[in-house]
Parts: C-alpha cells; sequence; structure tokens
C-alpha cells in the first residue's frame, strides 16, 4: 500500500507571523492536516486505492476518502505558496521577485481581469463570501484562461477540469486563532507572505 505522508513544511512555524502566528500553523498544519492524512491512511485498505495517488483519489473517490484526499491536496497546495518574507535574503540576480506576480502569469493576469488590484479584490470577495467552510481558487483551464472558483468543504479545482494555482483556506480553523470572525481580514492580509515564483511555475507546468 502506497503511504499518504504528512508533507513537511518549507519554512519555521514562526515564519509567517504576523500574517499566520506560529499557534494557527501548530494546529493546522499539526493538528488539521496531519489528521487528514491518518484518517486517510486508515481508509486505505481495502478500497481499491491502495496504490493511487493523490489526485486519482480526489478524481475517482466519494465520501470520507474524497474528503480527506481533497483536504491534503488543498493543504499541500496551500501550505506550499508561502515564504518567510522576514528571512532577508536577497533574490538572485535575474530572479523574479516572490513578491509579485511575473511572465506569463503576470500577462495572464491583466489579461482576463484587467488588472492585479482587479484580480485581488475579486478573489478575496469571493472568499470573503463563501458561504460555511471552503476554499477560494485561482486556476488555469485547458487553454490557460485564469478563472476564480468558490470550491465548498474539500472540494478541488481539477474536479472540474481545472489546474489549481494559488488557494485561500477559509475554513474557520485556518484563521480564528488570529483573526475571529473577520475572515475578510485575513484574506487581505494573506497576499503579504504568498511566493508568486511558486504560482508562475505551477501556471507554467498547466
Amino acid at each position: 500500500m502506497k503511504e499518504i505522508e504528512l508533507m513537511a513544511l518549507p519554512y519555521a512555524l514562526d515564519a509567517l507571523e504576523p500574517v499566520i502566528s506560529k499557534q494557527t500553523l501548530e494546529f493546522h498544519h499539526g493538528k488539521h492536516l496531519a489528521g487528514y492524512v491518518n484518517n486517510l491512511n486508515g481508509l486505505m485498505p481495502g478500497s481499491g486505492f491502495e496504490e493511487a495517488s493523490l489526485e486519482e483519489i480526489v478524481l475517482k473517490a466519494q465520501g470520507g476518502m474524497l474528503n480527506n484526499a481533497g483536504q491534503i491536496m488543498n493543504h499541500n497546495l496551500y501550505f506550499g505558496q508561502f515564504f518567510d518574507k522576514r528571512s532577508g535574503k536577497a533574490e538572485r540576480a535575474g530572479e523574479p521577485s516572490k513578491l509579485a506576480p511575473s511572465g506569463q502569469l503576470a500577462e495572464a493576469i491583466v489579461r482576463d481581469f484587467g488588472s492585479l488590484e482587479a484580480f485581488k479584490e475579486e478573489f478575496q470577495k469571493k472568499g470573503a463570501t463563501l458561504f460555511g467552510s471552503g476554499w477560494v481558487w485561482l486556476s488555469a483551464d485547458k487553454d490557460g484562461k485564469l478563472v476564480i472558483t468558490q470550491e465548498t468543504n474539500a472540494a478541488n479545482p481539477i474536479q472540474k477540469g481545472l489546474k489549481p494555482l494559488l488557494t485561500f483556506d477559509v475554513w474557520e480553523h485556518a484563521y480564528y486563532l488570529d483573526y475571529q470572525n473577520r475572515r475578510p481580514d485575513h484574506l487581505a492580509a494573506l497576499w503579504q507572505i504568498i511566493d508568486w515564483n511558486v504560482i508562475e511555475q505551477r501556471y507554467q507546468n498547466k
């Protein structure tokens, strides 16, 4: 059986403060995501998905197996898109800035949303207005066109034939310790720690 592993964070637990606190990361990654991983591995024996990839499970499974696999995929993309902006490391010569989109992705954002500011405004609005728990996503369709979708609970854009690029988690456990009921404030703050080089790479791999 292929065991699903808990992803290692590519930064220290306090690296995203004050946008995301160490305490929130300890619970969000170390408890919530770890719980989904443990649950999915427990559901694997006899499921028919023992050798399947996470993506295959999300596309084909149902019920608890789908919910746990979807949350693992969503969180892996979520935690993998941030960087420690306090590190002070100078970017290498010729390397695009992490702080803003560049290259093909920047061009696509302007083409499909009018401007980076307009995209951020729409993205935050979709995140703030999603009822209940879920995720807001920036994805690319098969032609490279960018779309914003609201996905409830553990859903992922790959289920709609889209390539997920960027996501904000709007489950309360993602922000409540730091922002209480102020979801819009949390969403607005997240832009400070997005590594746009990661998002660009995902877009180029579309």
